[in-house]
């Protein structure tokens, strides 16, 4: 067990899988109390028993983060389960593969809605907790899709364009409170996001292999590998760090072009 987030309670949407799951697992071993915040029921609860069976602080809320009563109320509650808030992570997200022509007016709304809004839902009802403490932190989870466009998802592209740039006006507006306000960028990382995505496809296996020839370590990312830079923007580590991104790709974006040589050391176990 670490001590970087110890005496730290953080609220943590989107927790009962992926990335979300990776990163309330983290903070609790670095000695934070979180709340889980989903609305997949069984995972969540699961998630928080098992993190309390290995000797952590956990909770799990069920909350739509598109309601904004739900997200007040699972504010609230994280703040009476365990005395405080120092961290908000905006985790929540959907895709939509969808050319805009064949987008529903519901279907576009859902994915704002779930995307972007939830962060304006989170920090409207969890600053007033936030600026109680000498320090405290904010961070959303952006994407690749920040800076740059894929094919077929539009709406999602838009949604994290927006994250990006919410999260650096979120840093300018609340850096007198002491909230630092960072956005961490994922490329292809492996989560049931990404498999439910892959899986639309004739072969899920070879779609992932080609996605991968773009990366120039060859390897999808983990969960704990975008918790880690989560835990980053969470505590002093990055002190004087506000108003930016980190993006954590395995190279993607650092090349127009580019097609590894099939193997690489990340594929193999160190």
């Amino acid at each position: 067990m670490g001590t970087r987030l110890q005496h730290q309670v953080a609220w943590i949407s989107g927790a009962a899988s992926g990335m979300g799951e990776g990163i309330a697992r983290l903070f609790t071993r670095e000695g934070a109390a979180v709340a889980l915040v989903d609305v997949q029921i069984a995972r969540g609860v699961a998630i928080a028993g098992e993190i309390r069976a290995e000797g952590g602080r956990a909770v799990f809320i069920e909350c739509d983060v598109r309601n904004e009563a739900a997200v007040r109320a699972s504010m609230e509650q994280t703040v009476r389960e365990f005395g405080g808030l120092h961290t908000i992570v905006n985790c929540a997200g959907i895709v939509q593969v969808k050319l805009l022509h064949e987008l529903d007016e519901a279907d576009w709304d859902q994915l704002m809605d779930v995307n972007v809004k939830s962060i304006f839902l989170s920090i409207k009802h969890g600053i007033a907790h936030l600026k109680k403490n000498p320090r405290s932190y904010v961070v959303n989870i952006g994407s690749i899709g920040s800076f740059i466009s894929q094919s077929s998802t539009p709406a999602y592209i838009a949604s994290k364009g927006a994250v990006l740039m919410l999260s650096k006006s979120i840093a300018l507006d609340y850096a007198a409170d002491g909230v630092r306000c960072n956005c961490v960028c994922p490329g292809i990382t492996d989560t049931p996001m990404l498999r439910k995505h892959l899986n639309m496809n004739k072969d899920p296996g070879a779609a992932l292999r080609n996605r991968l020839r773009r990366v120039p370590m060859g390897v999808p990312l983990t969960a704990h590998d975008i918790a880690k830079a989560v835990l980053y923007f969470s505590c002093e580590d990055s002190a004087g760090v506000t108003g930016t991104s980190l993006v954590i790709d395995g190279g993607y974006l650092a090349a127009a072009e580019w097609e590894h040589p099939g193997k690489t050391r990340f594929m193999e176990p160190l």
